[in-house]
């Protein structure tokens, strides 16, 4: 018989807005949010990819969420953030409409996604987490961006120009 310590597994969310709903992802993969800047265009990047931002002399390629998932854009506001995250090993910029806030949740609060909602387009999604006030959604952020795609955010990150030639 194992003993209860009354010890709850946590996990801590950072947490965003994207077309009025709000999203988490795991803190471990947040490296820092920045408020929005001028990202630049590079020819021929992969569609997925709005463009670059210099960070401290890195570049970092910046994907737009709301056209990762489809969701209709919106003009951009003072509440809007770039949000680099570790994506195995590379930074990636996400734009993303808000950030709302940090959260401990207790994993027990973690439901998986309804089944009518995942498919092979949706494998990035990893539950849902049910608040007093609203829903969660998590994000596998590493599977947000696809292999093949991680692959063409390293070759835009190594040599931007190396696109335009």
């Amino acid at each position: 018989m194992s003993e209860n310590t009354g010890v709850t597994a946590e996990r801590q969310l950072f947490v965003f807005d994207l077309n009025e709903e709000a999203y988490g992802v795991d803190i471990s993969a947040v490296r820092e949010i920045i408020r929005m800047q001028e990202i630049t265009r590079v020819p021929r990047a992969p569609e997925f990819i709005e463009g670059v931002i210099n960070l401290r002399v890195k570049v970092i390629p910046v994907v737009e969420l709301r056209e990762r998932f489809s969701m209709p854009g919106t003009e951009r506001t003072d509440e809007h953030r770039i949000v680099v995250v570790d994506v195995e090993g590379q930074n990636i910029g996400m734009v993303v409409d808000a950030v709302t806030e940090v959260s401990r949740i207790p994993s027990s609060s973690i439901e998986p996604p309804p089944s009518v909602i995942t498919t092979n387009d949706s494998e990035y999604l990893t539950g849902i987490v049910k608040t007093d006030e609203k829903l969660i959604i998590l994000l596998d952020i590493a599977k947000v961006i696809s292999d093949t795609e991680q692959a063409e955010l390293e070759i835009v990150q190594q040599s931007p120009d190396a696109l335009a030639a």
